[in-house]
């Protein structure tokens, strides 16, 4: 190579393309490599979903109300997760970080009150990948509690793999899991951790 070919002497004012290339030696060889081969590193997508409205009882899923949490601040990474009937798709594939968080209000003592991760790999059956178990000890005229639970999930194809969020008391007429849409009461994370396997 002429010592006059790279001079360096104009800086590059953003991350490469994927298709950028760079010099390497290879146990002595010069041999180049798309920049698409050796970046990485970080978190590439981040995103939470919130619930707008409560309910009372059971929901096998939660089916509606879910919006991309919009309050004042609130920024996230990436392309955005989608949402038909309360079943969650990814943008791409990966290993993602799935967190559930709930907020619940009771009106009487309750022994168990639940919230489940739900995913499928066939974009037909749904298994219980997480729960999370409270119960409350009533001592108003309402109480509160919250439960949390979190899954890796690692989605291979976008297509079949898939999450879905529920949840369930033995208490129906007086469990309600909130719901709010100006703040997270009972909202979903979603961060994808790499890529995957």
């Amino acid at each position: 190579i002429k010592d006059d070919l790279i001079s360096g002497t104009t800086a590059l004012a953003s991350e490469p393309a994927d298709t950028d290339e760079f010099l390497v030696s290879d146990a002595g060889t010069l041999k180049r490599i798309d920049y698409s081969l050796i970046k990485g590193g970080g978190i590439t997508m981040a995103q939470q979903w919130r619930l707008t409205t409560g309910f009372t009882g059971n929901a096998n899923p939660i089916a509606s109300n879910w919006e991309i949490v919009d309050t004042d601040g609130y920024g996230d990474i990436g392309s955005d997760m989608t949402q038909s009937s309360g079943i969650f798709t990814f943008p791409s594939t990966g290993i993602y970080y799935i967190e559930f968080k709930a907020d619940v209000a009771v009106d009487n003592d309750v022994r168990w009150f639940k919230i489940q991760i739900e995913t499928t790999t066939d974009n037909s059956s749904y298994s219980d990948a997480a729960d999370g178990h409270s119960h409350v000890k009533h001592v108003s005229s309402q109480t509160y509690a919250n439960i949390k639970t979190a899954f890796m999930f690692d989605v291979t194809d976008t297509s079949t793999h898939k999450v879905r969020f529920s949840a369930n008391t033995d208490y129906t007429s007086g469990t309600q899991f909130q719901g709010a849409t100006a703040f997270n009461t009972t909202f979903v994370s979603f961060i994808r951790l790499g890529d995957t396997w």
